[in-house]
């Protein structure tokens, strides 16, 4: 005769699933909206170069060739460092590196507004690249140490969902500083200034706001503790391989995934440091308004990336939902290319552009759900470095193309041919864990 369970056994899994679901809200609020805000603040420092182009075109006279190497060469320091700040943040304390990051890279932007020459601006621009280096690969690191891969997609949408609403907040807010010089100061120098600062005092409050493991979270109560660490414990040991940092770097998952990632971004960035140029030159509209007709496509965007986020995760599929946005990217680009010129329809256009960010919140959670943690902070500071040469490339080309032929087709044509490319390489990303084999071949 089968026995009853008892009034002590017959309830747990109920009480689990409680327990796991507040410990997953819990985290998610404790530290999203934190990590959310200093995301904010890093694209506005860097990408402020975009609008400040407007003013320093005038006040300095930089041409295109001029604003496209300062605005990609951020990205030499930045990639150099990718894979050294990554590992730094895994093996030393996110909290500790975080803090110091957002210190540097604050004081560097209001720096940039004592620039006069070209080569001055180079040099501000390295140095940021520098100080910004670790901040991406660590944040996507830090993530994994508190959320669980069903929950990484809708984490990493809500924290990427920061790029377009750095744009929401920054474009009208850039457009508005450029027109107020201020103790005959010119605007651009300002923006720079005023930039900068949050991130110095948002560096401080990090070092005591942050904690490294769930292991250390007094915010979390011990049973808390034991059951994310336990659910983080099972995940790595189901994927589990000793692989050295070179096996890692050379493997081919993450070369492919370094290849999407570089084709990925040589039509994002090229769009975020070009558009309010294009949208400028098109309309002759003033510096304010410019602002204001620049944020409408990133408010779209930030719509579709949590959606696509939310999908991701509830589908529990990463490849399609990276791809599919870099074919509508295509056929946008070549939209902007063949239809005649028209405000309303470029604003358009833009806003699907701008939609197509949606991939990004998805791929990265791929590196860290396919690689073991022996092989993720070395490989997401790689995918992220080789993807940020295109931070350096598309700016610059992009630039060239328009100073040598005197159009924007050229490279709006360049950008499509990537976004292609990059949509069919995400496809033949492996869509499990891989073995020690694979990443040794």
């Amino acid at each position: 005769m089968p026995v009853a369970p008892s009034a002590s056994t017959a309830h747990p899994p109920a009480v689990d699933v409680k327990l796991a679901d507040h410990t997953r809200h819990q985290i998610a609020l404790r530290l999203l909206p934190f990590l959310f805000i200093l995301y904010i603040t890093n694209y506005l420092d860097r990408t402020s170069v975009a609008y400040a182009a407007i003013g320093m075109s005038r006040t300095l006279g930089f041409s295109d060739r001029v604003f496209g190497l300062g605005a990609g060469i951020f990205f030499v320091s930045y990639v150099a460092l990718q894979i050294p700040g990554a590992l730094m943040i895994e093996r030393w304390s996110a909290r500790r590196c975080i803090s110091l990051i957002l210190i540097a890279w604050g004081s560097l932007t209001a720096l940039t507004g004592l620039v006069h020459t070209p080569g001055q601006l180079y040099g501000a621009r390295l140095l940021l690249g520098a100080a910004e280096a670790a901040f991406f690969p660590g944040v996507v690191i830090y993530l994994s140490h508190w959320f669980v891969r069903r929950d990484r997609a809708k984490a990493g949408s809500n924290f990427m969902a920061a790029i377009p609403l750095s744009f929401i907040v920054g474009s009208p807010l850039a457009g508005w500083i450029l027109g107020h010089p201020w103790l005959g100061i010119d605007g651009w120098r300002w923006m720079f200034v005023l930039e900068g600062m949050p991130a110095v005092l948002l560096g401080a409050v990090a070092f005591f706001y942050l904690t490294d493991w769930p292991r250390d979270a007094a915010w979390l109560a011990p049973e808390q503790r034991r059951w994310i660490e336990e659910q983080l414990q099972e995940e790595k040991s189901a994927a589990k391989q000793t692989v050295t940092v070179w096996q890692a770097l050379r493997s081919r998952p993450i070369l492919l995934l370094s290849s999407v990632a570089f084709l990925q971004y040589f039509m994002f960035y090229t769009l975020v440091f070009w558009m309010p140029t294009m949208l400028k030159r098109q309309s002759g509209f003033s510096d304010m308004k410019i602002g204001l007709w620049g944020t409408v496509p990133y408010v779209v965007g930030l719509i579709v990336m949590l959606l696509n986020g939310w999908h991701s995760d509830k589908t529990r599929e990463r490849r399609w939902h990276s791809a599919v946005p870099q074919f509508v990217a295509a056929l946008t680009l070549v939209g902007l290319i063949a239809l005649p010129p028209s405000m309303r329809l470029s604003i358009m256009l833009f806003t699907i552009l701008c939609s197509t960010e949606a991939f990004l919140p998805v791929f990265w959670t791929m590196p860290t759900e396919i690689l073991s943690e022996s092989a993720a902070a070395a490989g997401v500071g790689m995918v992220n470095a080789v993807g940020s040469v295109a931070g350096f490339a598309g700016p610059y080309l992009f630039g060239y193309l328009n100073s040598r032929f005197g159009s924007f087709s050229y490279g709006l044509g360049v950008m499509a041919v990537s976004a292609i490319a990059g949509g069919l390489l995400v496809l033949r990303v492996p869509a499990a864990p891989v073995s020690k084999e694979m990443l040794s071949s």
